[in-house]
């Protein structure tokens, strides 16, 4: 079995010594005190890693968004990101008190300002998240900070990830994150035979970016799969107010599954198998690995041109007026706009006259310029 290792600050992670990452996303609604409470109950529940992300509404999406389902209910998604915007020193300071654990501080950025914060904070590694896998402008900002990469790959073909491996411009120290981009994922749509396909083409370590519910099934099956890194959601409660807080792992059930991976990896795959085999059933099991190849997964195959960046117009333009850079952003299209064209087209796109009135927030087409 291939297993590439993923090299962090002199320690090397693989299927035997694989990086355990409680992603805390925005669980923590701004407030430093519940930010600390969940970094204390990540290091107590066996995380090696406690993950934040560095959230500015304007760099995700447009206000015309709209409502968006999410676990916990429609919300306004614009609105929900303007509230989670925090100054850098909150992060700064998450990322002190990490650290003051013996964790490693990780950190999702999803533009280019946020990404050039993150920077200046001295991180040791840094993630981007499945959406800005076609994010070109993104991924080159961050490909040129000589750091560790982890890769999502969710909602994303083969090609997706071969394209933004080569705008990365190397595979030194990068780790893909095989995912399932729905809220909770179906354990059937994980197809984890594709890690060992994954690493095989394109010769990098891999991992899983799990959001699944059960909290050990994924994550077992993808350590006998030889899986570097498994990230799962963490709150304190399900039942608290967090965009993902109804899809993640309370503490007593992240430490189940560290528990689970770390004996697991003693183990080996062989042993692995069968033991889950026994305990699952042969057909789960199955179902959960799959067949290896490839492919957008059923439970997200709706949300690939959705979920991905495209090309957005910031305001109304007219018919006949001439598109500026500050007229356009590169955001997630989600469920009520159209999208537009990918990120790579924005040069494309400025300068040129519009062929059509464009309303503020929908994607730009070919048609419309």
């Amino acid at each position: 079995m291939r297993n590439e290792k993923f090299r962090l600050n002199k320690t090397e992670y693989s299927a035997k010594n694989i990086l355990l990452i409680a992603e805390l996303g925005t669980s923590h609604g701004a407030d430093p005190v519940k930010a600390k409470e969940l970094i204390a109950a990540a290091a107590g529940a066996g995380a090696d890693c406690v993950k934040f992300q560095i959230v500015y509404a304007d760099e995700i999406l447009h206000p015309a968004t709209g409502e968006v389902a999410l676990p916990g209910g429609k919300i306004r998604l614009y609105d929900r990101f303007k509230e989670l915007e925090v100054p850098l020193s909150f992060y700064a300071e998450m990322k002190q008190e990490v650290e003051s654990r013996g964790l490693l501080f990780l950190c999702t950025p999803f533009g280019i300002k946020s990404a050039r914060e993150l920077k200046s904070l001295g991180p040791a590694l840094v993630k981007t998240a499945s959406p800005e896998l076609n994010y070109c402008q993104l991924l080159k900002e961050v490909g040129g900070y000589g750091l560790p990469i982890l890769l999502s790959t969710g909602v994303s073909r083969l090609g997706d990830i071969e394209e933004a491996l080569s705008i990365l411009g190397q595979k030194e120290n990068i780790c893909l994150l095989h995912c399932v981009t729905a809220y909770p994922a179906p354990e059937a749509d994980y197809n984890l035979r594709v890690l060992q396909n994954l690493s095989g083409i394109f010769g990098v370590p891999v991992g899983v970016s799990d959001h699944s519910a059960d909290s050990t099934l994924v994550p077992v099956l993808a350590a006998a799969m030889g899986a570097s890194v498994i990230e799962k959601h963490f709150c304190l409660s399900r039942d608290d107010p967090g965009l993902d807080d109804p899809i993640a792992l309370p503490p007593d059930e992240f430490a189940r599954m560290a528990k689970a991976v770390r004996q697991a990896s003693d183990r080996g795959p062989g042993k692995t198998l069968a033991m889950m085999r026994r305990e699952w059933g042969r057909g789960t099991v199955e179902a959960v690995l799959g067949d290896g190849v490839k492919r957008l997964a059923p439970s997200e195959k709706a949300n690939y041109e959705r979920t991905k960046r495209s090309i957005h117009a910031l305001r109304d333009i007219a018919a006949g007026e001439t598109i500026g850079k500050k007229m356009i952003a590169c955001l997630r299209t989600e469920k009520i706009l159209r999208p537009g064209l990918p990120p790579l087209w924005e040069e494309y796109i400025i300068g040129r006259k519009a062929a059509a009135f464009i309303p503020a927030g929908e994607g730009i087409r070919f048609e419309d310029i």
